[in-house]
């Protein structure tokens, strides 16, 4: 025979927490929700994590134990603030309670558990460089050619394989959405996730994925430990819900059952991720999926003036994919309506944010309560310029500085090399792209270079290729080395030195484009950038002053260095991504212009990625709490086409004109 006996928590003499007081009443109708599946909206700056955490304390402080809670998240840190706050609030020893991102609490599962999936005990967890270390070693021992094609960089199908395992989809459906260059290896690339595989299991090593796809395989394959773990998690609550993917949610699923106790807090308006996996019907479709699920909405906003909020709710009210909820304002009192400000040109918008951040720091507006947002790196280029004329600090959270980027950098070694054939860091760096080049070759080669009457000629009189071509290269290398030669040919044309866009577009097409797409796994955000930048070199005729330029913009001589952003009163320039669940007094939302945001892609993609894109200018809008500047170029200048004129972007036009004040700017630029 066997007894049942349940510990129950000791209680405290310490006063209950006033839960009625410290919260709103849609706050506190979430946090006191009786057990069972639960579906909480919470609307951009309403409490979500004063929600989430007072829920921890409520199911503490009605007896629950520490262990039998289970809070995922998708930050390390936004785990430990909970947990902290928690703290303060209950007298209760947290340690024991299971709390981080579904990554961590996947290790926990697996570190007492590998052995049943055929990993031994003290498996290697592996980071990015480790991951593209072992796949290279894979390729490489696997007796595949890989030679006769621009094949995936490790990196590239470590990328790959990951948007696989977490969306749950097929690798040929992948590649056909995502990656449709890649269509001619798409065998090759199926044989060597295999035997990446084995290799793993070989060398007891497991990547970033694995913690959650072997989890998942651990609990389907092992009904025992599932119905432990059930037992021992009696309530789970997930974070961000609306940026879970296919695999997320389904890890979530098997933790809690059919009848567990499950709440999931998040905001269909703000899922932006989907170009990383991310799944919005994970949240719209709750309901629907967990049939007895009840649902709250925390819509009351403490961040932004009324104004702001207006314009957010008209905004994604066209949305047909959502779930229904209207922000309303804690803030009394009129604030300012957010301006719509069109502007000349991209370098006008530039002149315009710059000054009105002078003007702004007079009114006593600190430079780190200011950003700039914008939908895609390569559109702070002009803005980065005039921030630095000016003498404006700046921290971006969206990459490098622009002209510190790699892409840049490879692109600009060419036409240096162009206009000095002296250049041997530029040399290096341009041979060492070609597949087959390394360090040894490219230092072979240099020395031959050198030895040409052309290197030290004034004037390129002749073809690179008559000088390049019968140098000895290793066999792998031949095809894109040709390529390579003809392609220096282009930029140098009976003695005359192309202008800087002419030479863009050369390099690009003739050999960066192919090396691009096997290189980064965000090869198209990348074109978009050497586009921009083609735009930008057209306004110089001189390419040595352009690459002048490009190096004194490139950051070598600013104080602006990493260690020291955070600690810096600097305007931050981001983008929106990046903007999520932060908030400043003052936003530029920039480039806010149809095909630039939304995307002209999204756009011709489907409803869907138009949604996203609406999603992703609502949070953007509501990340500002006092003054909105919503600002683009009437004209837009392209190296290849000349000005083309810009429509403002159907997400101000769809919007009633009375929400926005529109400033009209004379401009001498």
């Amino acid at each position: 025979m066997a007894r049942e006996y349940t510990l129950h928590q000791s209680t405290s003499s310490t006063p209950r927490i006033d839960y009625r007081a410290e919260l709103n009443e849609q706050q506190y109708a979430a946090v006191t929700a009786p057990p069972g599946q639960t579906l909480v909206i919470a609307g951009a700056g309403s409490g979500k994590t004063r929600t989430l955490t007072y829920r921890v304390a409520w199911l503490l402080d009605n007896g629950v134990l520490p262990e039998q809670i289970l809070l995922l998240t998708f930050t390390n840190k936004a785990a430990r603030e909970m947990l902290d706050r928690v703290t303060a609030l209950v007298p209760v020893d947290i340690q024991r309670l299971w709390s981080g991102t579904f990554h961590s609490i996947g290790n926990k599962l697996l570190r007492w558990n590998s052995e049943r999936l055929g990993y031994r005990k003290g498996f290697s967890i592996m980071d990015r460089e480790d991951q593209k270390d072992l796949l290279e070693t894979v390729v490489n021992n696997s007796g595949i050619d890989t030679s006769g094609f621009r094949f995936p960089k490790a990196e590239v199908l470590g990328d790959i394989y990951s948007m696989a395992n977490n969306t749950c989809l097929s690798l040929p459906e992948i590649i056909a959405s995502r990656y449709p260059y890649f269509d001619k290896v798409l065998d090759h690339i199926i044989t060597l996730r295999k035997l990446y595989q084995t290799k793993k299991v070989e060398t007891n090593c497991m990547d970033f994925d694995d913690l959650l796809t072997q989890s998942v395989a651990l609990l389907k394959e092992n009904p025992d430990l599932l119905e432990r773990y059930r037992q021992q998690f009696e309530f789970v609550l997930v974070d961000e819900y609306q940026d879970t993917n296919s695999l997320q949610s389904e890890f979530v699923e098997l933790l809690t059952g059919a009848d567990g106790n499950l709440m999931v807090v998040g905001d269909d308006a703000q899922s932006i991720y989907s170009w990383r996996g991310a799944d919005v019907t994970n949240i719209l479709n709750f309901a629907e999926h967990w049939p007895r699920a009840r649902s709250h909405k925390i819509e009351v906003n403490y961040r932004s003036v009324p104004e702001v909020l207006a314009l957010a709710n008209a905004s994604i009210a066209n949305n047909r994919a959502q779930i229904r909820k209207n922000l309303l304002p804690a803030r009394e009192g009129k604030g300012t309506l957010p301006a719509l400000v069109p502007l000349d040109s991209g370098s006008a918008q530039a002149g315009f944010v710059s000054q009105r951040i002078l003007e702004l720091m007079d009114e006593g507006v600190d430079f780190n309560e200011m950003a700039v947002i914008y939908r895609a790196h390569f559109h702070s280029m002009e803005i980065q310029m005039e921030l630095t004329n000016r003498g404006i600090p700046f921290k971006i959270t969206s990459g490098l500085r622009f002209f510190e980027q790699a892409h840049v950098k490879d692109v600009a070694c060419f036409m240096k090399f162009a206009v000095n054939r002296r250049d041997e860091v530029s040399f290096m760096r341009m041979v060492k792209l070609i597949p087959g080049i390394g360090s040894t070759s490219a230092t072979k080669l240099w020395n031959a270079w050198m030895k040409t009457d052309a290197a030290n000629a004034e004037v390129m009189t002749g073809k690179f290729s008559d000088l390049l071509l019968p140098m000895s290269v290793p066999k792998k290398a031949k095809a894109s080395w040709d390529q390579f030669a003809y392609t220096l040919d282009e930029l140098i044309v009976d003695g005359k030195i192309s202008t800087p866009p002419e030479m863009i577009r050369s390099i690009f097409d003739g050999v960066y484009q192919e090396y691009m797409q096997a290189k980064f796994k965000n090869a198209e955000q990348r074109e978009q950038d050497l586009e921009q930048l083609s735009n930008y070199s057209s306004r110089f005729t001189d390419p040595l002053e352009f690459l002048s330029q490009l190096s004194l913009l490139s950051g070598v001589d600013t104080d602006n260095k990493p260690d020291q952003e955070e600690e810096r009163d600097a305007v931050t320039l981001t983008t929106a991504h990046q903007a999520k669940g932060l908030e400043w007094h003052t936003v530029f939302a920039v480039w806010m212009a149809d095909g630039m945001f939304p995307h002209a892609r999204a756009v011709e993609e489907s409803d869907l990625g138009l949604e996203e894109e609406r999603r992703l200018f609502y949070v953007t809008v509501t990340r500002a709490k006092d003054e909105l500047y919503l600002t683009y170029p009437v004209l837009n200048h392209q190296a290849r086409d000349g000005d083309i004129l810009m429509k403002p972007s159907r997400f101000i036009t769809e919007l009633d004109p009375e929400l926005l004040e529109k400033w009209n700017v004379r401009s001498g630029w």
